[in-house]
């Protein structure tokens, strides 16, 4: 094998790294988005629902494509519980694309949590790409640190969204969003290609910039 020319190499690995940084900072975003809406009480996350929740999905700052009338896409991140139930998995790189995320009038991001419920559902997250609504049932999430599922529709959801724009957080429908893997992303956060069932579910290390998401995972709910 002939050896890449310095020339272009080094523009290429400059890419690499900025590419990285770029999701590293996205966790960030990931991470802080949690909190700011864990630690409103009264217009959060369920606590009974997320500590019974398999997986997290976030999505920070989902955006609405203009160059497209009404699509929107997004990038973000997944951990779900480890396999003894006590902490979360290092992150696996999601995106979303279509559905309705929420937006309102003259906002250009939003920010989306999904909680998976069970097992059907981290079937399907663990799955290449899938379907809100078609190959997974899902439903808006109630909204309010001790609500409760108390209707049919949240009782057998796989999965249930939330979005909030503008500092509003509330549950929202994402019928026909498509979730999907980013490989990219994989790839650069750990260095080597990785799809996501491997990073959920096999114990694989998480990146020092994820620790700060795992760590706020295991603080709200970490069953211990």
């Amino acid at each position: 094998m002939h050896a890449i020319p310095k020339t272009l190499l080094l523009p290429f690995l400059a890419a690499t790294a900025l590419f990285a940084a770029g999701e590293e900072a996205r966790l960030t975003a990931s991470t802080s988005v949690l909190s700011e809406v864990m630690d409103t009480p009264d217009r959060s996350i369920p606590q009974s629902l997320l500590d019974k929740s398999n997986c997290i999905v976030i999505v920070p700052g989902a955006k609405k494509a203009g160059f497209i009338l009404g699509a929107k896409y997004g990038r973000g991140f997944a951990s779900c519980r480890n396999k003894d139930g006590i902490g979360w998995s290092a992150p696996a790189a999601m995106r979303v694309e279509g559905g309705s995320f929420g937006l309102q009038i003259g906002v250009a991001e939003t920010d989306v949590i999904m909680l998976v419920m069970n097992e059907r559902g981290m079937d399907k997250l663990l799955s290449s790409k899938f379907t809100l609504g078609g190959d997974a049932t899902a439903a808006a999430g109630p909204v309010g640190r001790n609500a409760t599922a108390e209707t049919d529709a949240l009782m057998r959801a796989e999965i249930l969204t939330w979005s909030r724009s503008r500092g509003l957080f509330a549950g929202v429908s994402l019928q026909g969003a498509t979730l999907r893997e980013d490989s990219d992303v994989n790839k650069a956060l750990y260095n080597k290609p990785l799809d996501n069932r491997t990073i959920l579910t096999t114990g694989v290390a998480a990146p020092t910039s994820a620790q700060p998401l795992i760590s706020l995972l295991n603080k709200y709910s970490g069953r211990k």
